[in-house]
This record gives structure tokens, sequence and C-alpha cells, in this order.
């Protein structure tokens, strides 16, 4: 007998997988264009196999592979209730709304899926009443915007902002039409029933397979080791996707944090509140205005700070020290005038305890100097493994505390949930070895898996190391790299990211370039990313110059991109206070801070960039690695032997020799 996913009977989830992936098989059946994959094929198997046992399993697929549906197909077979979790809230959308619906109907299953997001991707009703008729807009531009979301509000079904494609995600009125863990008023909310949060959260505790990202699945962790409940619902099977993102993302939620921005907001809304309970702005507008002035104050008294250090180096700034004690006292004198108006609404009751949740912050990244009544806390303290740090923007500035090993939390949560995990990445393995990444995901003696891209690399890809170049130190080396890089753009023609380890470095390409013309030059930070990759597209020869965020969760197949250069290994930058933290700590233990850490971190890095270059079976481009250390420096060898096998040249004539050979079918020559 056969069931909907075409099983027989007594056949094993391993088996009913991979025969459903295999030629001829229901994906190949029923998805258009489907290809068949070897490597897909044992992935699937794996991941059922963890799926089975309640297992872990620790998988990287290179570029190809298909991982995607490796394990929905499993995931969807299995019945088990689960949770995928994805990098990105784009990667989020595109699973759900085009990979997931394939697979489903191609399985012919019908199980119940949900999408869920974080609250600030909802439209907040309440907020957006509140926001109607004050004058916090700044230009006609975002009056007009606003508009629009009070348009689209009174059709939208799911509420999630997505939907409003010309509302940019750095939008100043997202705060103003979203609600926070710390500002929503919960079941006192008069628009409870209608709240878009609690009905996605609803569609997801009744669904039985749930995608999430990252931020979502790593707030939840944080709120259960706070004891306020989950967000999630209980699941048999977790699949984390981009698996070598959680690491450094699980820091930050573990962690604490405070800027200037949550600040600024908590005045405003208590001002805001004023409007229905008579007398009170007598009591609020004071101490609410002094917030807002002694938040931008303190950003004030840390212009000519780096702009990343730790909390040591700020508290030697002259007049930090003070800022940052006005702004304590700031928040305390709004809580205080707060507290006699708690029962007159519920939103003087959570700015009030937004207020107190403040202090509390402010007070445990303080800690360090021992305190006077104006940051003293009861709840002060923590960790002795936290690492407290400043990050300025141009206007703001952040205060955070972080933990510098998240393993722990990582491993109790999952034990805890007795469930199967399943952490998948195209990078995770450091010369295929898996040491690094378990460690810090907390793993012990995981299943792992190593499934290598199917794509045919020497065919399709070239690795190019250019000669003579100075070491990444010398003064004159992003010179020497746009001078070694410019016979690669001419012999393919533009089409190429150039991707560099600093912004200095990258602005001075986009000088150099610049001034011969030959390409449109597409820079980042002249333009959103998203608008750059379209024109970077439509241009059909653009060279595209980006920093760190253009290494991974872009997707550029064809011909439009056809070269991809680094210009540094990537190492992490030495003014990053958490990673240096880290370092000192593992040399505290008695590590190696480069082998243990930097290099591992750094391999990983560039096997995102490099990533970057082929999308598609049909896809050929060149690769050109810029760094002099990858032949001269021993572990140089690591990032090499971490790579898809490249044919690797260091003759620029080969370079041209693989262009001119893509381009003799179409002059027509034999």
């Amino acid at each position: 007998m056969s069931d909907q996913g075409g099983a027989i009977d007594g056949e094993t989830l391993a088996a009913r997988s991979i025969a459903a992936l295999a030629d001829g098989g229901l994906l190949a059946q029923r998805i258009p264009a489907f290809v068949v994959r070897d490597a897909q094929q044992r992935l699937a198997g794996a991941v059922a196999g963890a799926l089975d046992a309640r297992g872990t399993l620790l998988a990287e697929a290179g570029t190809g592979t298909g991982k995607t549906f490796a394990y929905l197909v499993p995931l969807l077979l299995s019945g088990q209730k689960a949770i995928v979790s994805t990098g990105t809230r784009a990667l989020q959308d595109q699973l759900y709304h085009r990979d997931l619906p394939r697979v489903r109907d191609a399985l012919g299953t019908g199980l119940r899926t949900a999408l869920l997001k974080g609250r600030a991707n909802y439209l907040c009703r309440y907020r957006l009443e509140r926001a109607k008729g004050e004058p916090r807009f700044s230009s006609r531009e975002q009056i007009a915007q606003f508009q629009r979301i009070v348009a689209w509000s009174g059709r939208t079904k799911m509420g999630d902002l997505a939907e409003i494609e010309a509302l940019p995600e750095d939008s100043p009125l997202l705060p103003m039409v979203t609600s926070t863990a710390e500002n929503c008023l919960g079941s006192e909310c008069p628009m409870w029933t209608d709240c878009f949060v609690v009905q996605a959260r609803q569609r997801a505790q009744s669904a039985d397979l749930v995608v999430v990202n990252h931020h979502l699945l790593l707030a939840d962790l944080a709120l259960k080791q706070e004891g306020f409940g989950e967000i999630l619902p209980g699941a048999q099977a977790f699949v984390v996707d981009e698996a070598h993102q959680l690491p450094e993302l699980a820091a930050q939620f573990f962690g604490e944090g405070l800027s200037a921005r949550p600040l600024v907001e908590l005045g405003r809304d208590a001002l805001g509140e004023c409007k229905d309970v008579q007398g009170s702005l007598a009591l609020v507008q004071q101490p609410a205005r002094d917030l807002e002035q002694a938040a931008r104050a303190l950003r004030a008294a840390m212009e000519g700070l780096p702009a990343r250090g730790t909390q040591a180096r700020a508290l030697q700034w002259p007049a930090f020290d003070a800022a940052l004690r006005a702004l304590a006292e700031s928040v305390a004198a709004l809580r205080d005038a707060l507290a006699p108006l708690r029962e007159a609404s519920p939103g003087f009751d959570a700015c009030h305890a937004r207020a107190q949740d403040m202090m509390s912050r402010l007070a445990r990244w303080h800690v360090e100097r021992g305190l006077d009544a104006g940051l003293d806390d009861a709840h002060g303290g923590g960790p002795d493994d936290d690492v407290r740090w400043y990050e300025l923007s141009p206007r703001g500035f952040r205060l955070q505390r972080t933990p510098l090993d998240v393993s722990g939390p990582l491993r109790a949560h999952r034990e805890h949930s007795r469930a199967a995990w399943v952490f998948t990445s195209a990078t995770l393995a450091v010369d295929e070895a898996f040491g690094h990444i378990a460690t810090r995901l907390g793993l012990d003696a995981p299943e792992t898996l190593l499934v290598p891209s199917p794509f045919d690399w020497p065919r399709q890809a070239l690795c190019y190391l250019p000669p003579r170049l100075p070491q990444p130190s010398d003064r004159d080396y992003t010179w020497a790299v746009v001078e070694a890089v410019r016979p690669v753009l001419q012999a393919s023609g533009g089409r190429a990211f150039v991707l560099f380890a600093s912004h200095r470095a990258l602005r001075e390409a986009a000088e150099l370039l610049r001034e011969a013309g030959d390409w449109p030059l597409f820079v980042q930070g002249e333009a959103p990313r998203h608008v750059l990759l379209q024109r970077f597209r439509e241009s059909g020869n653009g060279v595209l110059l980006g920093a760190a965020s253009f290494r991974e969760g872009v997707d550029v197949a064809g011909e439009a991109l056809s070269v991809v250069v680094i210009d540094k290994l990537p190492f992490a930058a030495p003014d990053d206070p958490v990673f240096e933290a880290r370092l000192q700590a593992i040399r505290r233990a008695g590590g190696n801070p480069f082998r243990d850490e930097q290099l591992p971190q750094a391999v990983i890095a560039l096997k995102q960039g490099v990533g970057r270059l082929i999308r598609t079976e049909t896809d050929r481009g060149v690769l050109v690695l810029c760094d002099p250390r990858l032949t001269q420096k021993s572990y140089g060898g690591v990032f090499l032997d971490s790579l898809p096998p490249f044919a690797t040249t260091r003759d620029v004539g080969d370079v041209e020799a693989f262009f001119a050979a893509d381009a003799a079918p179409a002059k027509g020559l034999p």
C-alpha cells in the first residue's frame, strides 16, 4: 500500500526521502526543471536519520546541493512537528512562499504550515492609531509613506509590513507603527483581539511546520531562559539553515543592550499617553523632554571616541561618565513621574516598566566601576565572561553587554527540547573538519556530513592568484590590487564583484576605478543594497564594490556575475571588542587564539565570499584571491584546501583564455 508520500509500508524515512528526490521520484515528476542530485539524496538520508533517532546532525552542503529540498522532504514525510530557521527574513520569505509549497504539493502531504516573524515585522494597530495626528514627520515623503501604511492597514490580512514594497527596511516610521516586547501592552491592549502578532503566533501554534528566522528562534531561547514562556510552539524537530551565523547572533540575544532610539521613544510614548489622562501632562512633560535631551547629550559626549570600543575605553573619556550618570538620573526621574500614573492607563504602566528595565540595563553595563545612587540597582552585576562595549552611529549610540561563550545556553536548550536538531550551511567546515563550529554551538560528538558541491569546478571556474603583490599592510596595497584586477575585468567585460576587507579600501578602489571609467560602478553605501544589486544585474557589464555584507545572502546567477575578487583574507577587524575579548579568553585558557578562533572564522568568511561566484550548473567564472599570504604563509594552505577544487593559476593569460573560450561560440567560431 502507498500513502500520500508514495511510501511502501515498512520503508524507512531515509529510503522514502531518497526515493522522492530520485530520478522518476515525486519531485522529478511534479516540479518542472527539477534536477536530480546524488549529493541532495545523501543529505536527505542523513536528515531523515537524525529525525528518526532524535539526534543531532551537523552538515555542510556545498553550493548547488539543493539543501532546502533535502531537508524539507524528510521533514514533511516524517509528519513531525518541525521548526525551520533561516538566516534572514528574505530567505525566510523565499523558503515559505516558494520552496515549501512546491515540495509540499509534490509530496501530496496535507500538513499545515505557518510563517512566523518577530513582532517588529507586524503592524501594531494600537501604535498606528496613536501615531495618527502626532507631529513626528520630518518630510513630505514620510507623510506620504505614513498615508500608504494607513491605507494598507485597512486591507491587509496578515499585517506583515513586507507586503508594502515601497517601505524601506530602515524607515523611521517603523517604530511608530510596530511594537516591541517593552512597549507592547499585551492583553491590556484595547486591540488585542485584532493583533497581527497574536494571530501569527496562533497560526504557528497550530501548524505542523513553522518557518522562522534565527533572530526569532534565539529571541525565543532568551525569553525561555528568563522565564517568560515560549513564543514558538514545542517541536519534535529543528532545522537551522545558514547555521554558521548562529553563534554570533546568539551572543547578541543572550546579552543585552540599550541604544539611543528606545530611550528617545520612551519619552515620546509617555507624552503620547498624556492625551487620554487628564492632568498627566504636567507630571510627564518635563522629565520626558529631559530624557530625550540626556540621550542626545550622551551621544555628544562620545564624539571623538572610536566607532566601537570597550567599556573601559569609554569610561576613560572625560565627559562620558558624567553624561552616562545624567542619563541614568533622567530615566529615574521619568520612572518616578510615571509611578503615580500606572493605574491610569495600561500605556503608562508599560512606560513605567520600560523605564525600570532601562535603569537595570544601564546599571549592569556600568557595574564594573562601582555605582553611586544615579546608577545603583539591586539587579546589577553579571557574569565575569561578559564583555561590555559601545558602538556609535552618526546620531546614536549603543551600550552592549555580550557573553563570550554561548555554547552553554545553546546546549541546554537543545537538550531540554528532546528534539532532533539539524544544523546545515554551505560553510561550516574548516579544512573538512567541523570542530570549530561544533564547539561554538555546544555540540558534543554530533553526526557530521560533508557533501561537496556537485558543480564541475575545474570546467566552470578558475582561481587566479595575482603574482608580485605587496603585503596587505603596505600603504599602496589597494592600488596594487586594482592594477592586478584591471586585466581580469578587461577580459570579463566587467560583470564582477570586488569585495574588500575595509570600507576605506573600498572607497580608495572606487576612486581609482572611476578615473578609468571603463565599466559602470556600483559602490556600497551609495544606494541601498537591493537597489545596487538590481542596477548591477540590469547593467550587463557592471562592477560592484562591496564589503563584508556582500559576502553572503547575495544571489546573482548567470552571466551578470562572472568574476569575484577578494582583496584580503577576511580576518576579523582588530577593533571588534567582543572578538578581541574572546581571543583573550582563549589565551587565558591555554588555547591558541589564532588557530582556535581567528583562522577558522576567516576561512568560513572566505568560503561565503567565494560562494557568490558559481550559483548554477551553467555558470562560469573566475575567482581572484589577491592576498599574497595564501602562498607565503603556512596557514594559506588551510584556506585553499577549504575551497572547492578550482583549477588555479598565477598567469593572467589563463584568465583571458578562460573568457575567450566563453566568447568563441557567440562569435560563431569553431
